[in-house]
Parts: C-alpha cells; sequence; structure tokens
C-alpha cells in the first residue's frame, strides 16, 4: 500500500467506524474537499405563527459530531477539488457573457455585440531566457519547454527587480486606469463625450490575472460593447470590432501610474507593455478562438497564482524562511526586492504581498453589467443541495417557498479544519472516483462540438 504506518492505523480506524457511509457522503458533498471546515452545531426551522417545527438539523449524530464543509480555496495548489469548483464558476460566468444565457440573466443577444479576447502584458524589466520562433535563446541554448531556465534573467545583475515587483503592486491601479482610458478612447472615435457616450452604449468585460514564467503578471480579458442598458440592449451601429480593437490598442499605449519618489528609490513611470494582442472571438477568420475556448482559457487561470514562478502559496514572516523553501533564485531575488522596497512604500504592503511577488489584486473581477455573479452561482449550487438533502430526509421542497412565514435559528461554531492522515488518504480515493466520474462523462459527450470539461457541470 505504500503508506506509513500512522496513516494506516487512522485510516483503519476511520473506515471501521460506524459512521463510515455518512462520513464519505459529506466528503463526496463538498466535492473531495482537500482541506474541509469542520462544523458543530444545529438549525432549526419553526412555523412562524404556531411556533411547529418544520425542519431540524444537528452535527450530534455525524461522523465525529462534526458537518464538514468544503473550505473554498480558488487555489489549485491548496485544494484541487474547490479550484475545480471554482473554475468551472468562472467558466459559465465568462461563457454567459459572450454567449448569452437566460439561466443567468443574460440575453443571447450579446452574441451579435462586438466582443473581443484581449491580452495586456507588463514591459520588459530586462531580458530573459525565452524559446523564441528562431528556437534559439539570447543566451545561445535551445529551451524545451520545461526548462527551469525559462522565465529567469540572462543577467541578474542588471535585472530591475525593484521595478517589476512595484509594476505588479500597481498593476491593478493600470488596469483601473486602463478601463476609464478605453471608454475615453471609444467616445473619441464615435464623435461623442464621455456623458454623451453613456446614453448610448456600455462597455462590459471579464478579466482574470495570469503569472508569466518570468513573474510578471498579465491580464486576459474578454471586451463587450452593449446598448446603454446592458447587454439586453443593442448597440449603435458604428460599435464595430475593429472600433474597440483600436480603441483597446490606444488605451493601454496612453496609461500611466507614477510611483513617487522614496527613499533611495527614484520616481518611476509605469506603463503597459508594447505586446497588446486583441482577437474577435469566434469571428471570421478567428473561428478557433471559439467562445467556449475563450471561456476556458480565462477559468484555467483563474486558480492560479504565482505558483508558475516557483514561489509558495503562503505569505512568508520572515527572509530568513526562504532559506528553507525551495525557491528558484530569480524568484527569490523578487520576494527579497519586495521587502527591500517595503519600508519606502509602507502603504503599498509590498512584503505582506512578498509571496506573490508584490500583486495584490484580485484574480478575477467582472463589470457590473457584464454577466452573472460567482456568488450568484454558488447559491444556486446551495439551494440545490438543500432540496438534494430535504428529498433525501423524505423533507417538505415546500419549505423553499414558505420564505417569511418561517423563523431559523441557528448556531455553528468552527471546530476545525483539514483531515486526519488516514481522512486525507481515503478523502483522495474519492477525489479519484470522482475525477473518474468525470472523464467518463466528458467522453460520452465527446461527440457534442467544442465541449468543455465545466460543461459536464453546467
Amino acid at each position: 500500500m505504500g503508506t506509513d504506518p500512522i496513516t494506516l492505523a487512522d485510516l483503519l480506524r476511520v473506515a471501521s467506524s460506524p459512521g463510515f457511509d455518512r462520513w464519505q457522503e459529506q466528503v463526496r458533498r463538498t466535492g473531495g474537499c482537500a482541506n474541509p471546515i469542520r462544523l458543530q452545531g444545529q438549525t432549526v426551522t419553526r412555523d412562524a405563527k404556531t411556533g411547529d417545527v418544520l425542519y431540524s438539523y444537528s452535527t450530534e449524530h455525524e461522523p465525529g459530531g462534526m458537518l464538514r464543509v468544503a473550505c473554498g480555496n480558488r487555489r489549485a495548489s491548496r485544494c484541487p477539488a474547490c479550484a475545480w469548483t471554482y473554475a468551472g464558476d468562472t467558466y459559465h460566468l465568462i461563457r454567459a457573457g459572450i454567449t448569452g444565457d437566460v439561466n443567468k440573466g443574460v440575453s443571447p443577444v450579446v452574441r451579435e455585440h462586438p466582443r473581443v479576447f484581449a491580452t495586456l502584458t507588463a514591459p520588459s524589466f530586462g531580458p530573459v531566457h525565452n524559446r523564441p520562433d528562431s528556437g534559439r535563446c539570447r543566451c545561445g541554448s535551445s529551451h524545451t519547454e520545461d526548462d527551469p531556465a525559462l522565465g529567469t534573467a540572462l543577467d541578474p545583475e542588471r535585472y530591475d527587480y525593484a521595478g517589476a515587483v512595484l509594476w505588479n503592486n500597481f498593476a491593478g491601479d493600470l488596469w483601473r486606469r486602463f478601463t476609464i482610458y478605453l471608454r475615453r478612447e471609444i467616445a473619441a472615435r464615435a464623435g461623442l463625450t464621455q456623458a454623451e457616450l453613456k446614453e448610448v452604449c456600455r462597455v462590459s468585460f471579464g478579466k482574470v490575472a495570469e503569472f508569466q514564467k518570468r513573474g510578471s503578471v498579465h491580464f486576459h480579458a474578454v471586451v463587450r460593447l452593449d446598448g446603454p442598458e446592458g447587454p439586453d440592449t443593442t448597440p449603435p451601429a458604428w460599435a464595430t470590432v475593429v472600433l474597440l480593437d483600436d480603441a483597446i490598442r490606444a488605451a493601454a499605449a496612453r496609461v500611466t501610474v507614477t510611483v513617487s519618489p522614496a527613499g533611495a528609490f527614484a520616481e518611476r513611470i509605469l506603463r503597459w507593455g508594447s505586446q497588446v494582442d486583441v482577437q474577435p472571438i469566434g469571428g471570421l477568420g478567428h473561428e478557433e478562438l471559439t467562445e467556449q475556448a475563450v471561456a476556458s482559457y480565462v477559468a484555467k487561470y483563474a486558480t492560479k497564482a504565482a505558483e508558475t514562478t516557483g514561489t509558495v502559496d503562503h505569505r512568508i514572516g520572515e527572509l530568513t524562511e526562504l532559506d528553507k523553501l525551495p525557491v528558484p533564485a530569480h524568484t527569490r531575488r523578487l520576494i527579497e526586492a519586495c521587502w527591500d522596497l517595503d519600508d519606502a512604500y509602507p502603504e503599498r504592503l509590498l512584503a505582506r504581498w512578498a509571496h506573490m511577488l508584490g500583486f495584490r489584486g484580485h484574480f478575477s473581477t467582472k463589470s457590473r453589467r457584464y454577466s452573472t455573479t460567482l456568488t450568484a452561482l454558488r447559491q444556486v449550487r446551495a439551494d440545490y443541495r438543500a432540496r438534494q438533502e430535504r428529498r433525501e430526509r423524505g423533507l417538505s421542497e415546500d419549505l423553499d417557498d414558505m420564505e417569511g412565514s418561517t423563523l431559523v435559528l441557528a448556531h455553528w461554531t468552527y471546530a476545525g479544519q483539514g483531515h486526519t492522515p488516514g481522512e486525507s488518504w481515503l478523502a483522495a480515493t474519492i477525489v479519484n472516483e470522482i475525477r473518474l466520474n468525470r472523464e467518463t462523462a466528458r467522453e460520452a459527450l465527446a461527440e457534442v462540438p467544442d465541449l468543455d470539461e465545466w460543461e459536464v457541470s453546467a
């Protein structure tokens, strides 16, 4: 079995316990969460008029006297199961804004609106090892795709590590200003003022951040032009993909963020990199950039952070911790740069976000009218599971329709987090079973064009 004695003993204890079947059910309901939150408590639903108990639940008879719920961590490095769920939600959120989905409050007419997939990158902070079209890096080597040297500085002593982490730290500000300038550029091309633009056209977007191997973030965004009231309304005739493409490139070129001088550090003017990519979604000549492919691409990066650079997925309390961590030299220097800059820019919390190489923004964001929200998607899933639970317990499903006429009394306490060694081993087998079921479902639906892995969870 290849399992250490302590894990094996705990595994046998869990598997032979009276509540093992219910424990397995709890783990499956979390989706196979690797680090579930354990709760103790009870909830009682009463008729507000008569006081009669309509529904009650207590963890008293649960395995270990606890209810296990998913941790909800979006990072695949922390919990692959919850990250898969988060990616699925992001997929459906992004896809609804591209194709429309009446169940998610977005009209299918958005398919007729101008839509592009834009990528904004960071500037260069010094030459790095790469795989150019010529096949040979500036160092003279032809790197393989998995070469750990990729993305690292050719000359570490001349690489601008301070500039790189400051850029990451202010990337959110650059994005915010980009959205402002984009509206200005669209208005200018339409011959309108910004106030007039609001009356006839609205810019909507959904975006995600991705870390490049060199340790700099860049942003991928679906950008869409709607009518004045959002996705249900038709944009004006002048609102075209060509105009949107031109406005995005112009806005990206104009945006700057000034970092004031502090201590020994001079003033800096931060800008987007010169590589700006804009592609129509599903447009003529871009059939390979399908709606599903774009949504899948965005969802994939929604669960990743800076792990591609070899950094850690937790905060670093002090630099000496790096001596005990397998952090690559290039990444370590980026982390050290965050600490070096922390005293000069205390309001930027660079040391606190050193594990993220200075980046402290949200990895995925969207404009208000782009599509549904992650909160709404989670609520739909929670409501479904609640109805399923009541059905299994033989309870009335009418409780959902009695809101306002019922009184819910609940008391919950935190009882810990995570699995015991044996539970972790058993939970991993359940995760493999869930993954196998998903793969089987995908194979069964393989004939559906452009089907993506998260389509199965729709």
